[in-house]
């Protein structure tokens, strides 16, 4: 565990990596004595450090939903970040790629909540009765670590490699869609470049979302209504270039574009 002045120091080389997109080396590498309680404490010193200039929580993310990204990184639970305001991206406006370190997208089934979450006994059975929409979204990776060499620690510390999201127009109710079979298309162009599954998280994304209430709660936070819930990823994540553009289409959910300039 590190003490308050590393942590500081760490949170202080993620902000001047994203602020002159210039990633550092692994955090595991520069303190070693890091663990994931310290992780999350400098995450969340950086979203605060934002908010005190403006920037709004309007949800969170989780990360490492599937059991393969768990098993790569050596753990057993996923991990969380922060949505903020300003990493909202639209659909029609092209996203600078040289606002980033080393973007990557994910396609997720997205939750906007009409209801505040229960915390520590929070179920799946909560997450629909609280939800008003299922979206159809992508999530704009990114990692402040050089080369995305990232331990566990690494990518809580920078807020779980977060870096903005498109939701698509649709909203769908959850009790019409079943969450678990949602079929997911991800195009280039016209080019399919990889296709999934919405069980692909935790079996369930409603699952992962009962999760993060009940992790959260731990630091004293609730999901509230109004905020966006993004999963975790059906696919595996894709690189991404200037001039071009990708479309996910999901199985009764509609679709979600984003293009790059």
């Amino acid at each position: 565990m590190l003490g308050d002045d590393l942590r500081d120091q760490a949170a202080a080389l993620l902000r001047a990596a994203e602020h002159e997109r210039s990633p550092v080396e692994p955090l595991v590498v520069r303190f070693p004595g890091i663990d994931v309680v310290d992780a999350y404490q400098i995450q969340l010193s950086n979203i605060e450090h934002r908010t005190a200039r403006g920037a709004r929580v309007i949800g969170h993310k989780v990360g490492l939903s599937s059991l393969a990204m768990q098993r790569m990184m050596g753990v057993d639970e996923p991990d969380y970040g922060h949505l903020l305001d300003d990493m909202a991206l639209s659909e029609t406006d092209p996203v600078w790629v040289g606002r980033y370190c080393w973007p990557r997208i994910e396609v997720e089934v997205g939750f906007v909540l009409g209801a505040d979450l229960p915390g520590f006994d929070c179920t799946e059975s909560d997450v629909l009765g609280a939800t008003e929409a299922i979206v159809p979204s992508i999530e704009l990776i990114d990692s402040r670590i050089k080369d995305w060499r990232i331990g566990l620690a690494d990518t809580i510390a920078d807020n779980a490699s977060s870096a903005g999201f498109v939701l698509g127009a649709a909203r769908v109710c959850p009790s019409d869609v079943d969450l678990r079979t949602v079929d997911v298309v991800l195009y280039r162009g016209d080019e399919e470049v990889v296709r999934g599954r919405s069980d692909a998280v935790l079996g369930n994304p409603a699952t992962a979302v009962a999760w993060l209430a009940r992790k959260v709660a731990s630091f004293g936070v609730r999901l509230e209504a109004g905020h966006i819930v993004l999963p975790g990823s059906c696919t595996r994540a894709v690189d991404v270039a200037p001039g071009q553009r990708f479309r996910a289409e999901f199985g009764g959910l509609g679709t979600v574009s984003v293009s790059f300039s």
